[in-house]
């Protein structure tokens, strides 16, 4: 990129590494990483939205080096724009970096004290996520005993929230406007074997779970697996999460689950929404891109 009103030589030498990286270091790594990484560093519970030039002073890079940072970032679902604004925050997508990028978050402790109480009353493997975008970013998932399942779903693990039935949950219990954007956004991971649901299809399942309150069927992604979900609705009656319970289809119907799971399922639901509550966590619920 070559930006206006510079000499190309002096571009690329404000294109460099920011001073604070050692330069034999340098040799051996992937500078334009260690760019994006600084950019990311920028950020912080003081600093959580930022425009580009903010992000340029603080991190040490030239206005193009961080626009092309960004605009890498932002296309990789790390860094989401604000909307209407020129300024950028990070995604909770930045915590499928790692499992310990998770494992001190708050709203981790708060959820899984109470899945895992929820997963041994019932003895089904149980997950809690909530809404980025479009997707559904799993925050905590408790497996019952030794029981494997034939899905691999970690924390960090993003799906796209109208083929999984804990997203479907999510969407249901979302303010109009909240919906349409999350709908207006491609899938960034589309599975072949899950077609997209056609939007007024959707939009009569969606109305179809908030008449009942929750969801319960097949798998969407493994038709071996059968789920129950429940939103984990905030003071004003919109979704903040959801939490889902999964088990084998040959083991239990649709009729047993619910018998089986969904009061204890509604009850810790309940729980976790004031945990959010009492300690200001609910905004993490969704978290619009």
């Amino acid at each position: 990129m070559v930006l206006p009103g510079k000499p190309l030589q002096q571009q690329e030498s404000s294109d460099s590494v920011p001073a604070r990286l050692d330069p034999k270091e340098a040799k051996n790594s992937v500078q334009s990483l260690i760019k994006g990484l600084h950019v990311l560093e920028t950020f912080s519970s003081g600093a959580d939205e930022l425009t580009l030039s903010e992000i340029a002073a603080a991190s040490g890079l030239d206005a193009g080096t961080t626009f092309r940072m960004l605009n890498t970032l932002v296309q990789a679902g790390y860094v989401a724009r604000i909307p209407d604004s020129s300024r950028f925050r990070l995604s909770l997508k930045v915590l499928e970096l790692g499992f310990n990028a998770i494992a001190h978050t708050d709203l981790r402790a708060l959820v899984r004290p109470m899945l895992q109480s929820l997963a041994g009353k019932v003895n089904e493997a149980a997950s809690f996520a909530v809404l980025e975008g479009s997707d559904v970013l799993y925050i905590e998932r408790v497996r019952a005993g030794f029981t494997r399942l034939g899905i691999d779903i970690r924390i960090g693990t993003t799906i796209y929230a109208p083929i999984t039935s804990i997203g479907l949950t999510i969407l249901a219990f979302l303010p109009e406007d909240e919906l349409d954007h999350a709908l207006s956004i491609p899938p960034r991971h589309p599975i072949a074997t899950v077609p997209v649901p056609e939007r007024n299809a959707l939009r009569q399942k969606l109305a179809a779970i908030r008449h009942n309150g929750y969801l319960v069927g097949e798998s969407l992604i493994s038709n071996d697996l059968r789920l129950l979900a429940v939103p984990v609705l905030g003071p004003d009656g919109w979704a903040t999460g959801a939490i889902s319970v999964v088990a084998p289809s040959t083991h239990s119907s649709d009729e047993d689950l619910t018998s089986r799971v969904l009061v204890p399922m509604q009850s810790v639901a309940r729980q976790i929404a004031r945990a959010q509550e009492a300690s200001g966590a609910a905004s993490l619920g969704t978290i619009p891109v």
